[in-house]
């Protein structure tokens, strides 16, 4: 019999759809996909030959549980010079990804029956970790424009309040929380000391002149109960590497390395390698696949703003769309289903991320994909009776 833990848990849906899309090609069937949570470019070929460097001089042991100590100086060098936020090497602990860290915090941090303070839409697996902790999540609707709101925050505060997850820019819907925003969310935190997840793996995908601020460079005080998950991923390419990293306070991080040592020894030693040439090598890679992503960011918007039923806000950040298909009278995951069969677009029912009322599509795809998936998705749309 299975633990209780995993009777309702479910699969990602993102992975889910992308691998339903993939299998569908492989079948010999034109599917434009755009559910995919991943960058359509190739890891840039500074970190691969480093990667292989690694490999041919044997680097392929074990490593400390937390990482190897040069990736950890240089991932806190990292987050002073551009992010603002003071923690030291001793404060770093590398992880299997940002999924696995997210995880990680958590099982060091919640006990059964605290609450998580989970902004809505919100990204799939947050909602499934926090239930696999024995947590209880505590939905905060965002506001019509899909931003986080402090106001709204502290109407769902209370005694059992144990962290707030923060994701800026956000997935699925792609906003940023400003500074005046943070500095409130910061001193609701330090009045009813909570812990914030700062989850900023889309840190580098702004758009409009707009940046991002790490809550954790506000003040000493909130950097102490901020607890950054971050990640190789998005921004350079990495997906399949899995390497990540968090920074905290030195007790959080000694009991994430301690959990870390038993549930996966440590992070792969070749991805580490790869992951320090990405910090210590040219960042041209990484600025140009933003300035494609802004492209097709606002093709995608104004091309769904013509399609009959839907409507978009343009989003400030990540790389996603999050229209609403209310007009449709169709569920989104109904909406997803329909689209898949009978026009061969994958996109992600906004269930998945707790908004029904909406659908996510990627624009991490060639622009030749995305304008035919627009057409497609426009076809389908002028076929649905309401």
């Amino acid at each position: 019999m299975l633990s209780k833990r995993v009777f309702d848990l479910k699969p990602s849906e993102t992975l889910a759809i992308t691998s339903k899309a993939k299998e569908l090609k492989k079948a010999g069937v034109k599917v434009v996909n755009l559910s995919a949570g991943e960058p359509d470019f190739p890891t840039p070929e500074n970190i691969k030959n480093e990667a292989a460097k690694a490999m041919k001089e044997n680097f392929t042991y074990y490593t400390a549980a937390s990482g190897i100590p040069e990736l950890k100086i240089e991932i806190s060098k990292k987050l002073k010079e551009v992010n603002k936020a003071f923690y030291e090497p001793e404060q770093i602990c590398v992880s299997a990804g940002a999924k696995q860290g997210l995880y990680a915090v958590m099982q060091v941090i919640l006990n059964p029956g605290d609450e998580v303070l989970l902004p809505t839409p919100f990204w799939v697996s947050y909602l499934e970790q926090i239930k696999l902790c024995e947590a209880t999540p505590v939905l905060v609707p965002m506001d019509e424009k899909n931003k986080i709101k402090a106001d709204l925050i502290e109407e769902k505060i209370t005694s059992k309040t144990k962290c707030l997850i923060l994701n800026s820019p956000s997935n699925p819907a792609g906003m940023i929380c400003d500074f005046k925003e943070l500095k409130s969310i910061a001193d609701l935190a330090l009045e009813r000391g909570f812990y914030i997840i700062s989850d900023e793996v889309y840190e580098f995908f702004v758009y409009d002149g707009k940046t991002h601020i790490s809550i954790a460079s506000l003040n000493d005080e909130i950097r102490e109960k901020t607890i950054i998950v971050n990640s190789f991923s998005k921004t350079y390419s990495m997906t399949g590497w899995r390497i990540g990293y968090l920074a905290a306070s030195k007790e959080i991080i000694e009991a994430v390395s301690s959990f870390q040592s038993h549930a996966i020894g440590n992070p792969n030693s070749i991805a580490q390698k790869a992951a320090l040439e990405a910090l210590r090598g040219s960042q041209d890679f990484t600025y140009k696949m933003v300035k494609a992503f802004d492209e097709r960011r606002k093709f995608v918007v104004k091309r769904l703003n013509e399609i009959l039923k839907l409507s978009c806000i343009m989003p400030e950040g990540a790389f996603y769309v999050f229209p609403e298909i209310t007009q449709t009278k169709l569920t989104s995951v109904k909406f997803a289903e329909k689209l898949l069969e009978e026009a061969g677009v994958a996109i992600v029912p906004g269930a998945a991320f707790g908004s029904d009322s909406h659908i996510r599509l990627s624009y991490a795809a060639s622009m030749e994909e995305i304008n035919e998936g627009m057409e497609r998705l426009e076809k389908f749309c002028r076929k649905i009776k309401c």
